[in-house]
């Protein structure tokens, strides 16, 4: 069974964003970043090279708390690419909280001598550039990291993306079925990364690491296109 189809929103394509962007940004890393552009949303998904990206922050407000660490690892649906991995732990500009680092171990003396996210921001760019970002749940990396953009480089970033824990939402929380379950006092299926994990047999990783994590999205991503899609789903019915 194929979940179902998602209308695309009214207003211009993630390829005519991005060209808008590259033309008005200000900030040569930022213009280059938007310049190498995305797929045409017809593009199948088994075409298109990805990026997943997970952060670690220090709390969930975008406006009030900072990001401490970013992982991201290259995939396509045929082959992960962890010799490209990368991983950085920052510095954030406010300190940190204790209930923040019991959450993710990231300490006071691990960001001691951390760059700012400005100092790694220009390599970051280059990686994600002509990639689609791959994420679960877009709530968090994309605004912090447009707020965090925004606040060092005075543009905003904003990038397509496939958000892992939304297709498993369609499945376990929209669909018929999730809906009467939930009429009937069910409780709704847990729709977390290591939840949605299991649900395909994928091996336990630790969690709360921003590399571990990008790589758990990355498989995510195969086994939800292998069970509900197929390498021909045009891109732009997965992405946000």
């Amino acid at each position: 069974m194929r979940l179902p189809r998602r209308r695309r929103p009214a207003g211009p394509s993630w390829p005519e964003f991005l060209a808008r962007r590259a033309e008005l940004a200000q900030d040569p890393p930022l213009a280059g970043f938007f310049a190498a552009g995305t797929m045409a949303p017809e593009t199948p998904i088994g075409e298109v090279p990805m990026v997943a990206l997970d952060m670690e922050t220090t709390g969930l407000d975008e406006r009030r708390h900072a990001i401490v660490s970013i992982g991201l690892v290259p995939f396509t649906l045929g082959r992960i690419r962890l010799a490209e991995r990368r991983y950085w732990v920052l510095r954030p500009p406010r300190p940190l909280e204790a209930k923040s680092v019991a959450f993710h171990h990231i300490t006071h003396s691990d960001i001691a001598h951390a760059p700012d996210l400005d100092e790694i921001l220009d390599e970051l760019l280059e990686a994600l550039a002509g990639r689609l970002v791959v994420v679960h749940f877009r709530h968090i990396e994309r605004p912090f990291l447009d707020a965090a953009v925004q606040a060092r480089r005075g543009e905003g970033l904003l990038f397509p993306v496939i958000d892992t824990m939304s297709l498993e939402a369609r499945w376990h929380r929209q669909s018929p079925l999730a809906r009467f379950r939930r009429w009937i006092g069910r409780p709704p299926a847990s729709i977390r990364l290591y939840d949605s994990r299991a649900r395909y047999g994928l091996p336990v990783y630790s969690g709360h690491h921003a590399l571990i994590d990008a790589l758990a999205t990355a498989e995510l991503l195969q086994a939800q296109v292998a069970t509900h899609f197929s390498l021909e789903t045009p891109v732009g019915e997965l992405w946000t």
